[in-house]
Order: structure tokens, then C-alpha cells, then sequence
């Protein structure tokens, strides 16, 4: 791992800001990536932008170039803002560019931490108590492009949508979570709905089962997710790696974001674990068309996917030595609105600079 992008002098990052306020928080990340490993003696990072998304798509009539996965692929990693216009529908915005991205770089892995940063509050945690990670299939399952419909607007209009799920693919993003468990406290809940969903769900299960044959030392135990999510909210620092097939881990994900204190500060990394492909980090949040361009967006959550990016290129301290001081900035109070305070992304961006370079 430590050998990563050093091989090539650095590590080469494609950028795509994408929508709203994700251009403004993806630079933010940029400078603070910079900074992290200048001053830690780090191999320098390398920036490539594309002005992919949703203004291409309304001048182009794509989300990116016919050649766009061909063009990322020689790529150690991608860093990406937020992706969504208000004039274009949500599915020709995520079936357009991130979905093409996860599934052509087999980004089988999403995976999401939690905690509950100082400075932040959350009405259902304490600064300390939280410390969990959600671990998502990224590539099939309820998220597939199998199915159609029929008889159009009509009273027989007929649609279907169909789940794929693969041993293979089932298999391996349960092996990640036992990993990642294992590398933890060892306590690991699988989100399955088998009460209700009676093919895809109990297979689901089995394999999980299988899986954790291996796995001994490991915690390991099922439960419904309607009742993992009450749980999660009512109890979270009892967790310590969820995993879940896409659409349950997709939901969770969102419910333990929110126990954190904010959407506007939670990572995600979708992830190539094998390293065949280049993985791609981005902040959870929307693009927030509402206030784009306003200068108050929080760039916590892309602060913080920097911080995962690090890690996976092999610079686990400089990663650790940034959220410290994304932490250490919004525990001294440099926090925007949406955490309650009144900085603006640059005022949040500078300070977290000035605390990395401080030490």
C-alpha cells in the first residue's frame, strides 16, 4: 500500500466537481490535500479537472465523453464534488456518471465512517461514543438496470425492476466487512429484510452465514433492517461495521450520516480494493443548488473523503494529521451555518490550512 502512486512519482487525482456548491468544496479538499502532504514530506498529488456533469450534459446531451471511463482509467484516484441539477432528473444525473464510474471500475465497496466529530452535535451521540462504519455493495443488487415497462400510460401500464444479486459479488463484499470488523472491535451486523424479501434476502443471509465460517473471532449477526435503522438511532454506539446490499446500505448509510450530527460532513469512498481500477472519493451531501455559488457550503465532508483518499494512496498519517485538524477547526468554533455557526467555505477551508501547517 505504501508503494502506491509512489511508483509513478505521486499520486495522479482526476477531479470532477460536478454540480452546485461541489465545485466549491472539491477545491477546498484540493487545497487541503495539498497542504497535508507538503507538510508532511508526502510524494506530491497531482490535480486533473473535467468539467463533467450536469452543464455538459445540457450542453452535450451526456454527463461525460463517450471516452470518458477510458480517459479516468489511467488514474490512481478521482476526486468528485457533488453531482444533480435542478433542469435534469436524478436518474439521467447518477445512470449518466457515478454508476458508470462504479460499475466500469468495479468500485464494489462503499464504504462509509461514522463518527461524531468535536464541535459538531448531534441530539442522539456524544463526541467519542461514536465510531462505526457502513459497508455498501456498490455494483447489483436492487440497483440494477434489469427490467421495463409496458403498456405506457394506460390503465395496464406493467413495470418491473429486477435485483441482481451474485454469489460472487455477495460473497466479496461480505469478506470486506468481516475484514474490516475484524480490524476493529470485531463486531460486525449484516442488514438482511429475508421476512419479507423471500429470494434475494435469505440468499443474502446464507452466504453471510458462509462467510463468517471463516471468521471465528468475529461477532457476527443479522438483523432486519427497519429495525437495524430504529437501533442505529436509538442506540449507535453499540455498532461497529454494518454491511448491507445497495439500496439497505444506501439507506443506512444515510441514517447513521445524520446521527453524526450532518449530512454536510459525512466521507464516502467507493472503492476498488484490488486496485485493478482507480477508486473515487466524494462527500455524501447533494449538490445543493439553493446555495451554490453563495460561498457557504461545508466542505467538511469533502475535507474528510480527502482524508480516505490519502489513506488508500498509502498516507495514512497525513490522512489522519488532516481530519485532526478538520476536527480541531470545528471544535474551535470555525463552523458554517448548517453546523450552526457563520464562517464561509474559504474561512473553514483557511483554517484548517493554518492548523495543518501549525503543526
Amino acid at each position: 500500500m505504501e508503494d502506491f502512486g509512489q511508483q509513478r512519482g505521486g499520486v495522479r487525482i482526476a477531479v470532477i466537481g460536478g454540480d452546485g456548491i461541489g465545485p466549491e468544496v472539491v477545491e477546498a479538499g484540493v487545497r487541503v490535500l495539498e497542504t497535508a502532504t507538503e507538510v508532511d514530506g508526502s510524494p506530491p498529488l497531482s490535480f486533473t479537472r473535467f468539467p463533467w456533469g450536469c452543464e455538459y450534459y445540457i450542453e452535450h446531451g451526456r454527463m461525460m465523453p463517450e471516452d470518458g471511463l477510458e480517459t479516468l482509467a489511467d488514474f490512481d484516484a478521482i476526486y468528485l464534488g457533488a453531482v444533480g441539477w435542478p433542469t435534469v432528473p436524478d436518474h439521467v444525473s447518477l445512470w449518466g456518471l457515478l454508476l458508470p464510474i462504479r460499475r466500469g471500475f468495479d468500485q464494489y465497496v462503499n464504504l462509509r465512517p461514522v463518527r461524531l466529530l468535536r464541535g459538531v452535535e448531534s441530539p442522539l451521540a456524544q463526541p467519542g461514543t461514536l465510531d462505526l462504519t457502513v459497508v455498501r455493495e456498490n455494483t447489483e443488487g436492487e440497483y440494477s438496470d434489469a427490467g421495463g415497462r409496458m403498456f405506457s400510460g394506460t390503465p395496464h401500464e406493467v413495470v418491473i425492476q429486477e435485483s441482481v444479486f451474485t454469489r460472487r459479488g455477495v460473497e466479496r463484499i461480505l469478506r470486506y466487512a468481516y475484514e474490516e470488523a475484524k480490524g476493529r472491535r470485531g463486531l460486525l451486523v449484516g442488514a438482511t429484510k429475508s421476512n419479507g424479501i423471500s429470494i434475494t434476502m435469505p440468499f443474502f443471509d446464507e452466504v453471510f452465514r458462509e462467510v463468517g465460517e471463516e471468521y471465528p473471532d468475529v461477532g457476527a449477526s443479522l438483523m432486519h433492517a427497519d429495525a437495524l435503522a430504529a437501533r442505529l438511532v436509538l442506540d449507535p454506539e453499540s455498532f461497529d461495521v454494518v454491511v448491507g446490499s445497495n439500496l439497505l446500505g444506501d439507506i443506512l448509510s444515510e441514517v447513521t450520516a445524520a446521527v453524526s450530527g450532518a449530512i454536510g460532513i459525512a466521507p464516502s469512498a467507493n472503492l476498488n480494493p484490488e486496485r485493478d481500477h482507480p477508486s473515487l472519493f466524494e462527500p455524501i451531501h447533494g449538490s445543493a443548488p439553493d446555495i451554490a455559488g453563495e460561498g457557504i457550503a461545508n466542505p467538511s465532508g469533502a475535507i474528510w473523503a480527502g482524508t480516505l483518499l490519502l489513506e488508500h494512496a498509502g498516507y495514512p498519517e497525513a490522512g489522519e494529521r488532516m481530519l485532526a485538524a478538520l476536527e480541531e477547526t470545528l471544535a474551535g468554533g470555525t463552523r458554517t451555518s448548517d453546523l450552526g455557526g457563520s464562517a464561509s467555505t474559504e474561512e473553514v477551508t483557511e483554517a484548517v490550512i493554518e492548523r495543518l501547517r501549525s503543526h
